[in-house]
């Protein structure tokens, strides 16, 4: 994983929200999904369920599973998201533990086990190598319960590989004073690829821009689950958009 990751979500955490049209919505909306796959897989009231939100940014995923009354600690490797991450849980009134951890050394970092780690946002393809991705899986085996239940959601590689796409349709929001959009920079053997992340805002007559930057891995299906298959995870399964409603794939696993 690349200093850009870090630097990343420390720059941009005061600004998250204003990736959404409405980032309250978004907290509700998620939780609902999310909650709806766990229960398919756990089948037991949230109140008796402990979840680590192993890449929790500012809460969006935390909060909305906190809502439903599951037993949320969450973690990020950026102390400024997770100290925003708090003020926003405060402020909503869910009771979430916080802690800044890097999901390579949970074992160490996070005390504890639990019945589900969730990693969401696309936080799992900021690990660039086969050996940070394997360290990962590991740390994560280790904090799950036996029969615990692994969650990812990443961005659809299997199609992206192939259109390449070189930037993301722009979004105006604030009727039309708030415009965000990406520019991805794809080397030419197409395993990973840069994202310049854009934030245009008019601001008392001006136009302000703001420009974040990172890396990210083309992480493929097939790879991903490979890699959980050879560091001990079971019943591997892809829920793709089209059957949950959710924005990205999840993958569910088992130890």
């Amino acid at each position: 994983m690349s200093d850009s990751v870090l630097t990343f979500y420390d720059e941009l955490a005061e600004d998250y929200h204003l990736i959404y049209a409405d980032w309250n919505h978004a907290i509700s909306r998620q939780g609902e999904v999310l909650h709806k796959v766990i229960q398919s897989k756990l089948n037991s009231a949230p109140s008796n369920i402990s979840l680590l939100d192993c890449s929790c940014g500012i809460g969006t995923q935390a909060i909305g599973l906190a809502k439903y009354g599951y037993n949320v600690r969450a973690t990020d490797l950026s102390p400024e998201s997770v100290r925003r991450a708090g003020h926003e849980a405060s402020s909503i009134g869910v009771q979430i533990d916080f802690g800044v951890a890097d999901f390579r050394s949970l074992d160490t970092d996070v005390p504890g086990s639990f019945d589900i780690v969730l990693s969401a946002d696309n936080a799992i393809p900021h690990l660039l190598t086969d050996e940070d991705l394997d360290k990962a899986l590991l740390n994560i085996h280790a904090k799950l319960n036996q029969d615990g239940l692994l969650m990812f959601t990443i961005r659809d590689y299997d199609t992206l590989v192939h259109e390449k796409p070189s930037s993301t349709q722009p979004r105006v929001f604030d009727e039309g004073k708030r415009i965000v959009f990406q520019v991805w920079d794809w080397p030419e053997d197409g395993t990973t690829y840069t994202v310049n992340q854009f934030i245009v805002q008019e601001i008392n007559g001006a136009w302000d821009t703001k420009h974040y930057k990172t890396v990210y891995r083309a992480l493929l299906r097939e790879e991903l689950s490979a890699a959980l298959h050879a560091n001990g995870f079971s019943e591997i399964k892809w829920h793709l958009p089209v059957d949950t409603g959710y924005y990205q794939p999840i993958v569910t696993a088992q130890k």
